[in-house]
């Protein structure tokens, strides 16, 4: 049986690894500061927790995106540079969240983060519109 979304079921598990990472991260942080619930006003689990969250905000809408785009038949080669820009970007911005500014890590997972919404927001319009 063919695996319909082959680039989105890929890129969805690279960053389902990575979600659980970050996550496992905020436990590890959480029991080294020995706070429970909330980040105890420590700006190191802070930043765990909304490295984490903000992963979580971003990178479904654009699994989606990925998906509606692979159904609608875009390229294969452009549906994989496109989640590799994604995974790239979120691997910077996860790098950049505890690095002082000015962070070019953070910057560029943010600017290819939104970047990404914006093309696939236009190019999704052009799709459906005709």
């Amino acid at each position: 049986m063919p695996i319909l979304l082959p680039v989105t079921l890929g890129t969805a598990s690279i960053l389902a690894l990575i979600y659980v990472g970050l996550a496992l991260r905020i436990v590890q942080g959480r029991f080294k500061y020995r706070v429970s619930l909330g980040d105890g006003n420590n700006s190191d689990l802070q930043a765990r927790i909304r490295t984490h969250g903000n992963f979580g905000e971003y990178v479904p809408l654009l699994l989606i995106f990925l998906g509606l785009f692979e159904l609608a038949g875009i390229d294969k080669n452009t549906l994989t540079i496109l989640a590799a820009v994604l995974v790239i970007a979120r691997i910077l911005h996860i790098i950049g969240i505890p690095r002082r500014s000015p962070n070019p890590f953070r910057f560029l997972g943010t600017v290819g983060t939104v970047g990404l919404i914006i093309a696939a927001s236009v190019y999704g319009l052009k799709l459906a519109l005709g």
